[in-house]
Formats: structure tokens, C-alpha cells, sequence
């Protein structure tokens, strides 16, 4: 290795380094100051407490606004789950015209603004007659959800050689038997990689849920907004830092049962 490819290697390590801290120091910043017990945002804390953590037990809104989340986070993952596999399917067997544009299609939702997709539903919801805000929530959701499953099933389906399935009826499967035997332990990477960034993208999704909530029916991050402009104590940081530790505990389930390189594959 030459000085000059020493050099950009040294350099393109301190720009990740510098883009790490960079990126996690609000996270850090955040657990911190959650477990003061000052009023405000101060840091350093002056004393270590768990006041913040024990004030949400009583917090107005915290249970129902969690409730609602996790509710709607989970049903739209699952049905993004069904629906996305189908759809990966039917564009990776099938000889669909356009599938490309299909795919680009699917995975929209993820190039476009929040803003412009709750604008858009919300007008196509009223033009419908869709009045109800938790269905609502839930079928914006299931929109913002899809992409994630159908983009990354559609990567593994690309590896897989659907030959074995054609085998396993050879051997006395039926089809639906072959798929839960043969295709579903493959896809299962993809579905465990795809259901995990589904669901913390719907528990954390902000711009779209503000259109579809209202007094009765609301996502922990709107609880949180009100929080905010009601009383901006470290309880919000306490919040964001359970939503912080949801997301650890996520990457080491995942990590644990597929492995963090085989779900950057996807």
C-alpha cells in the first residue's frame, strides 16, 4: 500500500468516525438528560434521578397515545407483511410488463416528503367517505410500511431459485406445502430485516399521523408535540430514550436470531 492510499484510507476513516459521533451525540445527549433531576434540559444533570421515568407512569395521555401506536405499528407490519410478500412474488415469478416501474411504484413512499403522503391520503380519504381516525391511521401506515417489506423481499427473492419448490412437489409436497417448507425458512431473514424497520418507522412516524389524529385517537409521537408545547420537561427525553432502547433491542433480536450482516444484505 502506497502513502497516498494510506492517506485516504486515514482520511475516510476520520470522516466515519466524525459522522458517527456526529450522528449519535444527540442520542447521547438525550439519555443523559433523562436521567436528571433538574426541570429543565441541563447538562451535565446536576444530580442522577429517576423522577422522569417514574412521572410516566402517571403522565396524562402517555398509556393510551403507547397503546395506539404499538397497535397500529403492529397491524400495519403484518399486513405489510402479507402484502408486500405477495406482491414480491407475483414481480419475481411472474412475467409482469412494467415491473419495474411497479417496484418503483411500491417503494414511492419512501422518496416522497411525509407532508405530500398525509396531504394526499387525507384528501383521497375524504373523497371516499373514510371519516374513522384509527383506520385511517392504520391504512396511511400500512402505505409508509409496505415499501419496506416488498423492497426487501423482492431483494431476496432475487437470490432464490424457485427450482426448489418445483423439487419439493416432486418429492409429494403440495404447492402450499413447498412454500411453507422451502421458501418461508429462506424468506425468513428478509421477513424478520423488513418487519423490524416496518415497525419502528410506523412508531416513530410523525408527519403523516398528524393528519389522521384527533382528540380520542393519537400516536405516542403527536402525545409527544403536545407534551412539548404544554410543558417541555426532560419527560420527553425519557420517552425518546424507551424509544431509543425499543430500537437496540430490536437490532439485537435481529442480530441474535439472522445476524446484522445477513440483514445488511437486504
Amino acid at each position: 500500500m502506497t502513502v497516498l492510499e494510506r492517506c485516504v484510507s486515514a482520511l475516510v476513516l476520520v470522516i466515519a468516525a466524525f459522522a458517527v459521533v456526529f450522528m449519535l451525540t444527540p442520542l447521547v445527549v438525550t439519555v443523559i438528560v433523562s436521567f436528571g433531576s433538574a426541570s429543565v434540559f441541563t447538562l451535565p444533570p446536576p444530580e442522577w434521578s429517576f423522577r422522569w421515568y417514574e412521572r410516566l407512569a402517571s403522565l396524562r395521555g402517555f398509556a393510551p397515545a403507547l397503546a395506539t401506536s404499538v397497535q397500529i405499528a403492529a397491524l400495519s407490519t403484518a399486513i405489510a407483511l402479507v402484502m408486500g410478500t405477495m406482491c414480491a412474488i407475483a414481480l419475481a415469478r411472474g412475467k409482469v410488463r412494467g415491473s419495474e416501474a411497479i417496484i418503483s411504484f411500491l417503494v414511492s413512499p419512501l422518496m416522497l416528503p411525509g407532508l405530500v403522503i398525509g396531504i394526499a391520503l387525507l384528501q383521497f380519504f375524504r373523497e371516499i367517505g373514510l371519516r374513522d381516525a384509527w383506520v385511517s391511521l392504520l391504512l396511511a401506515h400500512v402505505v409508509i410500511t409496505l415499501p419496506y417489506v416488498a423492497r426487501t423481499v423482492i431483494g431476496a427473492l432475487s437470490l432464490f431459485d424457485f427450482t426448489l419448490i418445483d423439487a419439493a412437489r416432486t418429492l409429494g409436497h403440495s404447492y402450499p406445502a413447498a412454500i411453507r417448507k422451502v421458501l418461508v425458512p429462506v424468506l425468513g431473514p428478509a421477513f424478520m430485516t423488513s418487519g423490524m424497520f416496518a415497525f419502528l418507522a410506523s412508531m416513530d412516524n410523525y408527519p403523516i399521523s398528524i393528519f389522521f389524529s384527533d382528540a380520542w385517537t393519537k400516536t405516542l409521537p403527536i402525545q409527544m408535540l403536545q407534551y412539548v408545547e404544554e410543558r417541555p420537561d426532560p419527560t420527553i427525553a425519557a420517552i425518546s430514550t424507551c424509544l431509543i432502547l425499543l430500537a437496540t433491542l430490536a437490532m439485537i433480536i435481529g442480530d441474535r436470531l439472522v445476524g446484522i450482516r445477513r440483514m445488511a444484505q437486504f
